[in-house]
């Protein structure tokens, strides 16, 4: 069908989307919380073998340079974070390749925010209280529950989430036969498809799920558990089986976080995925000093379906990438 020239998101999802950010910015200004910008287009990008991105040609003479559309603002706030900012937060786009259908757009709305002194119970409590407020006009009887990755897992598949057995887990994926050629010896992988199609859809309705201590193979940038090393300080935040957002106690270790990016270069490399380089100006700015932090950060398009009983998220975007 031939696109039209107008917007798909009719007057009503526009205006509350004018809203939402209204009230996340009081939200924030209420807890001097300071807003920051920070460029969209980046000199690096992530080396998250998951996420592909955007890329372009910068003609600079006498140097020109790909530049990358950011997937996450993460890097230049961590760097104003290093630099002494305090905490902030930013409402802003994000970009990432190959990603389109009901619950993705190719450019989408985050909110991300970092509390600086915060542990990541007291930012799952702030997630909580922001998303009970602005939803409680759909969702007046939304509740709040929080469950560990692992009992979570192990209660809907039997799994361990921890001990990665391919047979035990090829066995239970058995309505999935293109799991396994997908997956393969990828623990990691199979925990994302695992927990994506046979876990996340059986999530409690009407609640504001915060599932933490994710395993450390799928958290390369938040610290690990000091009682045990197989788990992260990561958490997600689901409502009605969606994804809304991911939140970190921070890694502040430079050469642990450079290991890491070395790690998942060399898985990138492995699958034939576009060659990246680590953000080095990323890796300086914890050299100098992150202080002790947690953030998050939330899809906003989504929140918006949610708040507005939208069953996709074209329908609160006014030109989507098929208008656009």
């Amino acid at each position: 069908m031939k696109p039209s020239w107008r917007p798909v998101a009719d007057i009503r999802q526009l205006r509350q989307r004018a809203q939402l950010l209204a009230a996340i910015r009081r939200f924030f200004a209420e807890r001097e919380v300071l807003e920051v910008e920070t460029p969209l287009l980046c000199r690096a990008t992530g080396t998250d073998p998951n996420l592909d991105f955007f890329s372009s040609r910068f003609h600079s003479p006498p140097n020109p340079q790909t530049l990358f559309l950011q997937t996450s603002p993460e890097f230049a706030m961590k760097r104003l974070l290093a630099a002494g900012s305090g905490s902030i937060y930013q409402i802003c786009k994000a970009f990432r390749n190959g990603e389109a259908g009901r619950f993705h757009n190719p450019e989408f709305t985050i909110l991300e925010w970092y509390r600086v002194g915060f542990t990541l119970q007291q930012l799952m409590d702030e997630v909580a209280e922001l998303l009970l407020g602005l939803l409680a006009p759909k969702l007046p009887h939304l509740s709040v529950r929080r469950i560990g990755y692992q009992q979570l897992f192990k209660r809907h598949t039997g799994l361990d989430a921890l001990c990665f057995n391919r047979q035990a887990y090829r066995e239970y994926a058995v309505d999935y036969p293109e799991a396994d050629g997908m997956c393969g010896e990828d623990h990691a992988l199979w925990l994302d498809f695992l927990f994506s199609h046979c876990v996340q859809n059986r999530m409690p309705e009407d609640t504001i799920c915060l599932v933490h201590g994710y395993p450390a193979i799928q958290s390369s940038l938040a610290r690990l558990n000091s009682d045990d090393t197989r788990v992260a300080e990561r958490f997600e935040v689901f409502i009605n089986g969606m994804e809304l957002g991911n939140g970190f106690f921070e890694l502040s270790d430079a050469d642990e976080q450079e290991a890491r990016f070395d790690r998942e270069i060399a898985r990138r490399r492995r699958q034939a995925l576009p060659d990246v380089a680590k953000d080095r100006l990323f890796l300086a700015a914890l050299r100098s000093g992150l202080p002790e932090c947690s953030g998050v950060a939330i899809g906003l398009d989504r929140l918006l379906m949610i708040a507005t009983g939208c069953e996709e998220i074209a329908e609160v975007l006014a030109f989507p990438v098929g208008n656009a």
